[in-house]
């Protein structure tokens, strides 16, 4: 090859060569079939149900091994289950795992009578919490009602009296002594007016008749004999101060003989009882706690006596102190209850908030105002009551509620749980502090890929916690079991719901659809709940037209009606076209201009969106200029899509002189952000086509990634951009020569409609796969693409406008003032948010 000289004075263009037809796909290729045949999938269909998860054996294995361990951190992070039917399949995993372990005891809490914020907690043999807590209720409501009728009894009244007797004759015993000494010393003892003791003078031995005749008496006595008298008086009045402390002293030496004749006799009735309940549990535990409930029944027996008739009531209309139930202090608060139970729990938690996953003590507030609890208050949670089991339930719902995720780790990690309420305002904290509880279960998190990645990068616990993974592949290769399986569901939710059977043409069209979801006719999605809901609106539409069976043509309707009640802005895109208000080019062929084509997700619903693409060169050196990155509408990976081709023409034409060119590219009509690198392919076109001056066919469209060589590569969304494509030519009419141009590597992910199909089997639509740039130039132009110096070819005519321009370049005044490339604007200050647009997809998984 030999490099043309640069010069002003370009030979005539050569006559441009035409290039060999592209072969198209045939009809056949543009579909996958179910692997078995409508009679195998009937069989398959009229056998057992399997209820394995499809295609999952190695995260059912994952959970095996987890479950099979025991040891700490043998947790289990689920990824990708999310459907309710897959999550009672591992469900019924764990319950047949469960089935054949140990059962668990149960979890109580009593009362810390020396310490009652402290509630203490019991473990169990299964069955025993209810137990204990009904004997204990037996307990208290028995001696409710004997001990008032034993205190009643003859025998006992008989000891009190006796005790009262011995009381009354020492104080006898003690007045008589100080009556003895006032009578020595001439005085006589009466009672006053008050009641009070009164120490009088003896008249010749005897009490004096009245007050007159004491003080005529003690006016005739001399000055020392008053003084006497008054002095003897006054000892008197002491040692009678001093009977009446001793007199005090033995009523209280009375009142505690009665208490201890009151709880001797009462220990008699207690104390077998609560022993009995004692050797029913044989307990460490229990046997001290009943010790401590007996010594406080002993201490507080006043609360069994009947109470005095006449005793006055709560006032009427003043608010009553609530303080609980009645000798709340003797229940047993039952938190774990595994009566009857076989085997270990399962408990799956629908709702995984802070209370239901570990529970809490509720509170009451009384009348007056003021807050109150107690150990009765306690209640457990999912995950107590999983104990010795398992426990499910979804952390992307749990981890966004408070306290959840950090009291998780904490349960986890160290074995036991304070049982407490979530108060974020320590103003409203109940005041109790419950004994931990130990804890030994296995957690199945369920939860995406993101949650996963997300907490093992950034929290260092979580590897230590959730050592097993266990992923859910999305899809699975579409081989005869997985049709089977297919075929047995479908058959399974017929019966179970009453629908009409399916036959085995609409069976294989869900197969179908299956394939048609996982974006790739060898493989079938895994996930069953897409497609029972296909089977349930194909039996809805069966019965419309009362017809016996299911068939294929139900099927279809089904899926022809999703299209309907979601495809409203898809008519609205092909009729601004049709009316040319969106333009794009149908017809002809146009220089620098190419159809592309991008997918549009609506929610629940993505189509196939083409859009006109243009390009243009100068002479420059800005490079290549991508407007929609320029206008901050490109995204990131389409930014490097753009930068790809700039690699693609230094490779192919820079390698003998510098490449000197201002070029643009741009999405038309284009409003919303773009992203993805599918429409790479397309912009290199529309610049190739820029540069060589040959024009590009409009009633082609194009989709496809590349690489710097110029290999084309595959994209998302194929089906959908086809078909949509195809569903404005058919708006606009079909000529026989529209079609589309694809990744030969998409060629599997193709699974049409089946309208698209018959109008290439009927030559009316095209789908040519491309493998190179080359070949899709050729497709376009219907010029051979050829090399560098092989005139009449679309490569040499690109190299020959590249020589050109940098030539022109080179005899520029070198003094000259241009611009190279506009600065990008400064940032515009932060708007109000705007509702969201629709998203457009241009390659698996970007959007647009």
């Amino acid at each position: 090859m030999t490099e043309q000289p640069q010069s002003d004075d370009t030979a005539s263009t050569p006559q441009l060569k035409p290039a060999a037809p592209v072969p198209e796909l045939k009809a056949s290729e543009l579909r996958g079939l179910a692997p078995l045949s409508p009679q195998e999938l009937q069989r398959a269909a009229d056998a057992s149900v399997d209820h394995d998860l499809l295609g999952q054996q190695r995260a059912l294995e994952a959970i095996r091994l987890a479950i099979g361990i025991n040891a700490p951190g043998y947790n289990v992070f689920a990824t990708g289950l999310r459907s309710r039917a897959d999550r009672e399949h591992i469900v019924r995993l764990l319950e047949s795992k469960a089935a054949a372990m140990p059962t668990p005891g149960d979890w109580v809490y009593v009362n810390n009578f020396s310490s009652p914020e402290a509630p203490v907690a019991i473990y169990l043999k299964p069955g025993e919490g209810r137990e204990l807590r009904d004997r204990m209720h037996n307990l208290v409501a028995n001696l409710r009602e004997q001990l008032p009728k034993a205190f009643r009894q003859e025998d006992f009244d008989q000891e009190r009296t006796a005790l009262k007797d011995k009381f009354n004759q020492r104080v006898q015993e003690l007045f008589s002594k100080l009556e003895t000494k006032a009578r020595d010393r001439g005085f006589a003892i009466r009672g006053g007016p008050g009641g009070q003791l009164l120490f009088i003078p003896l008249i010749d031995g005897k009490p004096p008749e009245s007050p007159d005749d004491l003080s005529k008496e003690m006016a005739k006595k001399s000055d020392e004999e008053r003084a006497r008298l008054a002095q003897y008086q006054a000892e008197l009045q002491g040692e009678l101060g001093g009977l009446l402390v001793r007199q005090q002293e033995l009523m209280r030496d009375l009142v505690e003989e009665i208490r201890a004749v009151e709880a001797d006799f009462a220990k008699r009735r207690i104390a077998p009882l609560i022993a009995t309940i004692g050797q029913r549990f044989e307990n460490p535990a229990v046997s001290e706690y009943l010790g401590h409930v007996g010594e406080h029944m002993l201490s507080h027996l006043d609360r069994f006596r009947e109470q005095p008739e006449g005793q006055p009531g709560p006032i009427p209309g003043l608010p009553v102190p609530e303080e609980g139930p009645p000798f709340f202090e003797y229940q047993v608060n039952v938190l774990v209850d595994n009566f009857g139970r076989s085997g270990a729990p399962v408990i799956s938690e629908d709702a995984p908030t802070y209370r239901n996953l570990f529970g809490t003590i509720e509170r009451w507030v009384d009348p007056l105002g003021r807050p109150g609890t107690n150990f009765t208050r306690i209640i457990a949670g999912s995950f107590i009551k999983a104990h010795g089991g398992f426990l499910v339930f979804d952390l992307e719902d749990a981890i966004v509620e408070p306290g959840v995720w950090k009291t998780l780790k904490r349960g986890l990690k160290t074995g036991n749980i304070t049982l407490e309420t979530f108060e974020p305002f320590p103003f409203f904290a109940t005041g109790l502090k419950p004994e931990p509880i130990d804890i030994s279960n296995k957690v199945i998190a369920l939860g995406g890929p993101y949650l996963y990645n997300l907490l093992y990068f950034y929290d260092h616990d979580f590897a230590e916690l959730f050592k097993v993974k266990a992923e859910i592949r999305p899809v699975m290769n579409a081989d005869s079991d997985a049709v089977r399986h297919y075929a047995a569901r479908v058959a399974a939710v017929a019966k179970a719901e009453h629908l009409p059977p399916f036959d085995g043409g609409a069976l294989a069209r869900i197969v179908e659809f299956g394939m048609r979801r996982a974006g790739d006719r060898t493989r079938v999605v895994t996930a069953m709940e897409p497609i029972e809901d296909l089977a349930r609106e194909s039996a809805y539409f069966a019965r419309a037209e009362n017809s016996p069976e299911v068939h294929a043509s139900h099927v279809e309707r089904a899926l022809s009606e999703r299209i309907l009640r979601l495809n409203f802005i898809e008519e609205e895109i092909r009729r601004l076209i049709a009316e040319r208000v969106l333009v794009v080019e149908l017809e002809g062929s146009r220089v620098g201009q190419i159809n592309g084509l991008a997918v549009l997700d609506v929610g629940g619903y993505a189509f196939g969106r083409p859009s006109r693409l243009t390009a243009t060169v100068a002479v420059g050196q800005a490079g290549l200029i991508n407007i929609e990155r320029e206008s901050r509408l490109s995204g990131s990976t389409h930014d490097k899509g753009v930068m790809i081709l700039s690699g693609f023409f230094r490779a192919r034409f820079g390698q003998k002189h510098p490449l000197t060119m201002t070029a643009s590219i741009t999405f038309e009509q284009s409003y919303s952000g773009i992203d993805g690198d599918s429409a790479s392919s397309t912009e290199l076109y529309a610049l190739l086509s820029a540069l060589s001056d040959v024009p590009i066919r409009q009633d082609l469209a194009v989709t496809g990634s590349v690489d710097q060589h110029g290999r084309v590569q595959a994209i998302g969304g194929a089906n959908e951009k086809i078909e949509g494509f195809f569903r404005l030519c058919k708006v606009v009419g079909l000529t026989g020569r529209h079609g589309v141009l694809l990744p030969r590597s998409n060629v599997v992910n193709l699974m049409l409609d089946q309208e698209v199909v018959a109008a290439v089997e009927q030559g009316l639509f095209h789908i040519y796969p491309i493998e190179t740039i080359d070949q899709g130039i050729e497709t376009l132009t219907g010029v051979r693409a050829g090399a560098i110096g092989e005139e009449g070819t679309i490569n040499d005519l690109v190299d020959r406008r590249l020589r050109e321009m940098a030539g022109a370049l080179g005899r520029r005044d070198t003094h000259e003032t241009r611009i190279v490339q506009e600065p990008a604007q400064q940032t515009p200050p932060p708007k109000p948010p705007e509702p969201p647009l629709p998203q457009v997809k241009s390659a698996a998984g970007d959007d647009r």
